[in-house]
């Protein structure tokens, strides 16, 4: 289903993803946040309308008992019926604390309304002289007696309930809190786990495109393009396949042409060398020193064209033949020791020394071509090297690759020369004195034996000589 949609449609539709994920992270802590202020809110109001109810009922308490107290002393019914309006008042402030404190006991409530309604009863009573006046007047104090002390206990108990209502919207604060801290994280966590698999998974069919077009730099076309993931990148894979396919058309074309134009060359070329041969030897009539030099400049130049052709031949030889290794493990020492001592005449005439050092693991390579590697360095090597110069091999290890360094005391690689120094046919510019110049192929073909063994071939700075360096990867 995803393949069928395009890179840039996936792409939004992860930020999209992402960006839902966060925006419902920061709803769900706003709406956290305005229910905690709703609460807040409310505690407030049930705090204050819980204080101001305990204080009328303390004021009408107060208001009750001098009510009384006035009315006995001086028997006006205007001092009753203030009474009864306080009476009236402060039981509505009673039962408005009572619906706002459940955890108090009844029995607290009860006690008060018990008070109220004994001294209503006295004060209902027919007013008496003398003895039975002042035992009334006690009777009402003792009615009246418990209301200061009830109306305390409330008080506390108004305090106590207020410090809970706190205690649970701050308890009900540290539990959001913790939520929303947890949330957070997990948004963050699930957003940075959709955002590195969705990157790796978009980022894998570029590395594939990568790869393919490196495969294409290096004339590898027997590996067929196949990119996996959205729907553009496989078209670009199907591009880049018919790109390879056609290369692959074209390489064949060039080698058929190559080997078809040198045949068609080399044997008028070797008509022409076997009639300078001919003239030089005086079959037609001898000839006079201007007619031998110029046969001897025909000899000179077929010569040298036959070599260009046998280096065509040699080069597209080894590009195709880099195509198809056979790899084994092999000894890369024991290779570099035999492959040196196979030339040991050509460097022991040019009076030069060859030593090795160093040590690598086995290494899965062609032999056959590894040695032709070699080879081609150390000709190179005696090619530029002084008289009684010393040309040196390192192997090693670094970083899971082996290292091959070839070190010469020649003339080294000109500045202008390195950037062209592994193509085909191109000849430096520091030639050694009095050498016929070469075919520049010997480097070229060292590059393509490394490259399709999945190495590089590097021109390292030196101070004197050449030093050229091979990394080969021991998995490829």
């Amino acid at each position: 289903m995803l393949s069928k949609l395009s890179f840039r449609q996936l792409l939004l539709g992860v930020f999209l993803l992402i960006a839902v994920l966060l925006s419902a992270a920061s709803l769900h802590a706003l709406w956290t946040l305005d229910r905690l202020a709703a609460h807040s809110r409310d505690s407030g109001r049930h705090a204050l309308a819980l204080t101001e109810n305990t204080q009328q009922l303390a004021e009408r308490s107060v208001a009750m008992a001098r009510s009384a107290r006035q009315y006995l002393v001086l028997d006006d019914p205007a001092f009753r019926r203030r009474y009864a309006d306080a009476w009236r008042d402060a039981r509505l402030s009673l039962d408005e604390v009572a619906t706002a404190l459940p955890y108090t006991p009844a029995e607290l409530f009860e006690r008060w309304r018990q008070s109220g309604e004994q001294a209503w009863q006295i004060l209902q009573a027919p007013s008496r002289p003398g003895a039975a006046r002042t035992a009334r007047q006690q009777a009402l104090e003792k009615a009246l007696l418990p209301l200061p002390e009830v109306n305390e206990q409330l008080s506390d108990e108004v305090k106590q309930e207020v410090e809970r209502r706190n205690s649970a919207l701050l308890a009900e604060l540290d539990q959001r809190r913790a939520v929303l801290k947890a949330q957070v994280i997990a948004s963050i966590l699930i957003a940075a786990a959709l955002a590195s698999g969705f990157g790796l998974w978009l980022s894998r069919p570029l590395e594939q495109i990568e790869q393919a077009i490196d495969t294409l730099g290096e004339n590898r076309y027997d590996q067929v393009i196949a990119v996996r993931g959205p729907s553009d990148l496989q078209r670009v894979g199907q591009q880049l396949n018919w790109l390879r396919q056609r290369l692959a058309d074209l390489e064949a074309d060039k080698a058929r042409f190559l080997r078809h134009i040198s045949h068609e060359l080399k044997t008028p070329l070797a008509a022409l060398r076997e009639g300078v041969a001919l003239l030089e030897d005086g079959v037609a009539g001898a000839l006079s020193p201007d007619q031998r030099e110029i046969a001897g400049i025909l000899n000179q130049n077929t010569a040298a064209l036959q070599s260009q052709i046998e280096a065509l031949l040699r080069y597209n030889a080894a590009t195709f033949d880099a195509q198809h290794l056979q790899r084994q493990p092999a000894d890369l020492g024991a290779l570099l020791a035999q492959t040196i001592d196979s030339q040991r005449l050509q460097w022991q005439a040019a009076k030069l020394t060859v030593v090795t050092e160093g040590r690598a693991a086995p290494l899965a390579v062609d032999a056959d071509k590894m040695a032709i590697v070699v080879g081609n360095l150390l000709s190179n090597a005696v090619r530029f090297s002084p008289a009684g110069g010393l040309i040196c091999f390192r192997l090693g290890e670094l970083d899971g690759k082996l290292l091959l360094d070839c070190v010469d005391q020649g003339p080294g690689v000109a500045a202008e020369d390195a950037a062209r120094i592994f193509e085909p046919f191109y000849q430096g510019q520091r030639q050694p004195p009095g050498a016929r110049r070469g075919n520049g192929i010997g480097l070229s073909i060292v590059h393509e034996y490394v490259a399709a063994h999945g190495g590089i071939l590097k021109l390292m700075p030196s101070q004197r000589g050449a030093h050229f360096r091979i990394e080969l990867p021991y998995e490829s």
